[in-house]
């Protein structure tokens, strides 16, 4: 008997080692689960922060505008958006009573000047205004335009700086905004149509890519000489019907 009770002992502690080692293997499974979980959710936790820094590195730069109401407005609009996207590239169509000028809009070198120009023709504050002066002689060929008065005077009722001025010039095709001093733009703007020499105070923000032979059609006519000598409106009226601006 005592030799049977021996084998039975021992077949019992065989088993109770089987099942120590069956639960070591479970244990050992278990950790290598969680271990593997831990490294996943850190892997997915650096790829989601690395595409967040990513969606951030590709976010739009804008740069910031100011415009400061001043004056009273020819029109009543809004101000110009405070922000603006340089990167955007935007082409504005004048339509006038004797045809359409296309402007490639300079969004990059002068983007709160074109900010404004396009919420001011978003905004139909161009719609059915005169192109009030010509200049025809001397070493300024330009038709200026941007009044809803006619007069020269009339402007949005808001200010702006200047820009894009450094290295400036005013050959033939250039848009450029006018003003009655440093930073102090508004809505006017003027088309030049022959290398014109300025000082560079007045920013550049178009060039033109087509209908400049409409404006050199207009300046064959001349002005009334209002302000002088091949200097006033221009004889063969030109009034703005619309601008319309697109994203190119």
């Amino acid at each position: 008997m005592a030799g049977k009770k021996e084998r039975q002992r021992r077949l019992a502690r065989e088993r109770y080692q089987r099942r120590l080692s069956r639960q070591a293997q479970r244990t050992r499974r278990t950790r290598q689960w969680t271990v593997i979980g831990g490294v996943a959710v850190i892997v997915i936790g650096l790829a989601v922060g690395g595409a967040v820094v990513a969606a951030r590195s590709l976010a739009t730069p804008t740069v910031q505008c100011t415009y400061t109401k001043s004056g009273t407005a020819a029109r009543k609009v809004n101000l110009p958006p405070s922000t603006a996207d340089p990167s955007a590239t935007y082409q504005a169509t004048i339509k006038t009573n004797r045809g359409s000028i296309v402007i490639d809009l300079l969004n990059n070198n002068a983007p709160c000047t074109v900010n404004s120009f396009m919420s001011l023709a978003n905004q139909a504050y161009f719609n059915k205004t005169p192109c009030h002066r010509l200049t025809t002689a001397g070493s300024l060929y330009v038709l200026q335009c941007g009044d809803p008065t006619g007069t020269g005077s009339g402007g949005p009722g808001y200010k702006f700086d200047n820009e894009n001025l450094k290295g400036a010039t005013y050959k033939q095709g250039t848009v450029a905004m006018a003003n009655s001093g440093a930073n102090t733009n508004g809505s006017q703007f003027f088309l030049v149509y022959k290398n014109s020499t300025l000082s560079a105070s007045y920013t550049p923000f178009g060039t033109i890519v087509s209908g400049i032979n409409i404006i050199q059609n207009v300046a064959k006519a001349g002005s009334n000489n209002a302000n002088g000598q091949g200097d006033g409106a221009p004889k063969e009226k030109v009034e703005i019907e619309s601008v319309i601006i697109k994203q190119t």
